[in-house]
Formats: structure tokens, C-alpha cells, sequence
């Protein structure tokens, strides 16, 4: 249990630069007393962590103190190889040189198990280009400027602050507080028609708990449908969602926010698809169905 502190006590110092007697002692649920006898065993193995006194003082390491290969277990340079191959296969060339002088550092070869395709299928589009320059903004702090397709028609021009890429339900997305707006918003990557990394920088913010930041609500939803269609089914909901029924449909309970993106998805279904609840959801299909007919039927 020691051993595990002693690691936990010298990453935190090489993450947070130092660190008071008490602080730690906190932080790991130990009596300060404990940290002091912590500090000697460090000290008596050879890692240079000294304490200094005074209002800024606290417990250090060295400055040009580096951990050794011989810290990590054969399973963490794996989880860390990994980790970075996960990441390299979205191209960037920095991640990919990572990958390889921690290989030879830790003498395990890494393994080729992933790749990313950002590109949607059937055309070359600049998607790979568009995810780069979000990561870029999210890890710099850079303010991005967006040009956006709504759910409702209309096109923004809109300054974001990139905080998280989020990857949910089969799509990429970017969690951002929205200067034009004042607020937090959930930009999907495949609406973002023009972006351009800006040099004005900002000072990260917490993103609240729910994906949509609070501005969609979700309600219960119940659909059915037919055993033709059960692949796209099992496409875009969880098995645990749906229950089979004896006649072959599939019934779907979900909670979901009803919108047009909704409206429209359900429609994509054809006559493969009915809503039992809630009613309204049903008749705004069967209005939207009405248009499509008015619309084509000449």
C-alpha cells in the first residue's frame, strides 16, 4: 500500500510542481506525520524530493527529475502505447512520434489495433481537417470561428470556445461555450460548413453535466417497427431498448428530445416505422408526411 502512495506522491509533485505536508495528507488519507516518513523512504531511494519552509514552501522534486522506465508495470506501457496508437490513428504526426520513442523507450512494441477515417463515405471532404483544428483549439484554449447549419434552416456565423470533442451515438461532437449566444451549446462536427482557428485565447470553463448543456429536453418516447427494417434498428439503438415482439416487429422505448432532427429521422424510415407515444409526435409525422406527398405528387 506504501509503494502504490509513494508513486501516487511523486506523480502528483511532477503534475502540480509542489505540494504542502498537510495537502497530501489529505489528499491521500493519511496522518501528515505519515507524509513526513513517505518523504524519507522517497528521499532514502534516491528520488531527489526535498521540503522547503515558508509561506511558499512545501515538498518538491528537483526540477530536471524524470521517471525511469522501471516505474511502470509491463501492463501500464501497454495501456500507454495503446492509448497513443488510439490517438496517432487520427493522423497527427506529433502523437505518432510519441508513440514511437515511447515504444523504444519502454522496449514494447506497439500494437497496430485502430484506425479513424473521419471522412464521410463517397467523397473526400476536409472532416480529418475540421477534427485537427478543434483539438488544436481545445488543448491550445483558442477561440474558433464557425460557420453553422442550425437545426432549424438557418446558417450562423458564430465565435465558439472548444472545450471537449465528445464522440456519442456514432457522431462527433464539439462541447463549447457560444460567445454570440452566451452561453454553453452542443455543435455537431458534420453542421460545422467553415471553421477558422482564431489567435484570441480563453480561459477554460466547465461544461455543464448534460451533453446538450441543459437546452434540450428529453421525453419519453415509444416506436414500432417492422422486421424488415430491424438492421437499421439495431444501427441506432441499444439492444436494451428494444423488445421483440412475436410477429417479428421491434418496439423501442427511449427518451429523446422531440424535434425536427426527430421528425425527420423517423421519416427516413418510410412505412417501416410508427409512433405510439407520445400522440402529438404522431400527428406531427403525419402532417410533415402530408407536405412530402403535397410536394412530390405532381
Amino acid at each position: 500500500m506504501q509503494g502504490s502512495r509513494l508513486f501516487k506522491i511523486i506523480y502528483h509533485l511532477l503534475n502540480k510542481g509542489q505540494a504542502t505536508a498537510p495537502e497530501l495528507a489529505e489528499k491521500f488519507e493519511v496522518s501528515v506525520r505519515t507524509i513526513y516518513r513517505d518523504i524519507d523512504a522517497l528521499s532514502e531511494a534516491g528520488i531527489p524530493v526535498y521540503t522547503e519552509a515558508g509561506r511558499s514552501g512545501g515538498v518538491r522534486l528537483l526540477g530536471d527529475f524524470v521517471l525511469e522506465r522501471t516505474v511502470l508495470s509491463e501492463e501500464e506501457k501497454r495501456e500507454v502505447l495503446s492509448a497513443l496508437t488510439s490517438l496517432s490513428a487520427t493522423g497527427n504526426y506529433f502523437e505518432k512520434t510519441a508513440l514511437e520513442k515511447l515504444s523504444a523507450l519502454f522496449r514494447t512494441p506497439s500494437q497496430d489495433w485502430c484506425e479513424v477515417d473521419f471522412s464521410r463515405w463517397g467523397i473526400a471532404t476536409g472532416d480529418k481537417e475540421k477534427f485537427e483544428t478543434l483539438k488544436t483549439a481545445v488543448i491550445y484554449h483558442r477561440s474558433t470561428e464557425i460557420l453553422y447549419a442550425g437545426s432549424y434552416k438557418e446558417k450562423s456565423e458564430r465565435v465558439i470556445w472548444p472545450l471537449k470533442l465528445l464522440y456519442k451515438s456514432k457522431e462527433w461532437y464539439v462541447k463549447a461555450y457560444c460567445t454570440k449566444k452566451q452561453d454553453f451549446r452542443l455543435f455537431k462536427l458534420n453542421r460545422i460548413l467553415r471553421w477558422r482557428l482564431l489567435e484570441e485565447k480563453f480561459t477554460p470553463v466547465p461544461y455543464p453535466e448534460s451533453d446538450d448543456g441543459g437546452k434540450q429536453i428529453s421525453e419519453k418516447v415509444v416506436l414500432r417497427f417492422s422486421e424488415k427494417i430491424s438492421y437499421r434498428v439495431y444501427d441506432e439503438f441499444d439492444q436494451s431498448q428494444i423488445e421483440e415482439q412475436e410477429n417479428g416487429d421491434l418496439v423501442v422505448t427511449s427518451f429523446l428530445p422531440v424535434d425536427e432532427w426527430l421528425a425527420g429521422f423517423l421519416l427516413s424510415f418510410g412505412t417501416e416505422a410508427e409512433v405510439e407515444e407520445p400522440v402529438y409526435l404522431r400527428e406531427i409525422l403525419a402532417e410533415k408526411a402530408r407536405e412530402i406527398y403535397e410536394k412530390n405528387k405532381s
